[in-house]
């Protein structure tokens, strides 16, 4: 098999359903000072892509961005709604709220497979 192929099989394979952008909002979400250099280990980015993404969260108002010493300190906004309009009548504290609670999303997914 070509490289090429190999290579845009291997990119196929890799997707997740979150942007890097939700991944940066639920670390946020998880330790409100920590460090850009932390995300980005954590989500698999650059430092760079990290601050890049955080400054579009603040300037899109999702996150309030606060200076305390050298650090920062992060705020979710969580009754921000998502951009997109398919998902526009959810707030992101929902995806967060979702994303905290992995048990009781779990027993609803059974319940709803049982369903069909």
């Amino acid at each position: 098999m070509p490289e090429e192929q190999v290579t845009a099989s291997r990119r196929r394979g890799d997707w997740t359903f979150l942007s890097n952008h939700a991944h940066v909002l639920v670390c946020i979400d998880r330790d409100p000072t920590t460090r850009t250099r932390d995300i980005a280990a954590a989500v698999g980015i650059t430092e760079r892509a990290t601050q890049a993404i955080v400054s579009d969260l603040v300037e899109a108002g999702y996150v309030t961005r606060r200076r305390d010493g050298r650090r920062n300190h992060y705020s979710v906004v969580v009754n921000v709604p998502f951009r997109h309009p398919i998902e526009a009548n959810h707030a992101v504290g929902d995806l967060l709220a979702m994303l905290d609670e992995p048990s009781k999303s779990l027993a609803n997914d059974k319940t709803r497979d049982k369903k069909r």
